[in-house]
């Protein structure tokens, strides 16, 4: 993970639940995105369904520093929800972590 030429990070997780366990897995999710929202260094964290896609999940975080969003993940909170997590989705949770890099096209 890289943060980005003015510090922030920004992830994208994408999750699927696994079947028949959709509203478990939002359930999840929205107890988990307030704590989150107020861990330090956090600018945004914002939880979303696919539309047209029950059960397909992306939250979109930006922290203003890699050390404030490997300190989130690190957390006892954060460790505490990983198995519970695995439980929901399928595959891993780094099958849907991607790190955005912005750019600016020239002018």
């Amino acid at each position: 993970m890289t943060a980005t030429p003015n510090g922030y990070v920004t992830v994208i997780w994408d999750a699927k639940a696994k079947a028949g366990r959709e509203a478990d897995l939002e359930a999840f999710i929205t107890a988990a995105v307030t704590p989150s929202r107020n861990d330090p260094g956090n600018i945004d964290y914002e939880a979303h369904e696919v539309e047209g896609r029950p059960g397909s999940f992306v939250i979109y975080e930006r922290w203003e520093t890699r050390a404030q969003l490997e300190a989130h993940l690190a957390a006892p909170r954060m460790q505490e929800l990983v198995p519970q997590m695995l439980e929901l989705i399928e595959g891993s949770i780094e099958d849907g972590i991607r790190l955005l890099r912005p750019f600016r096209p020239a002018h």
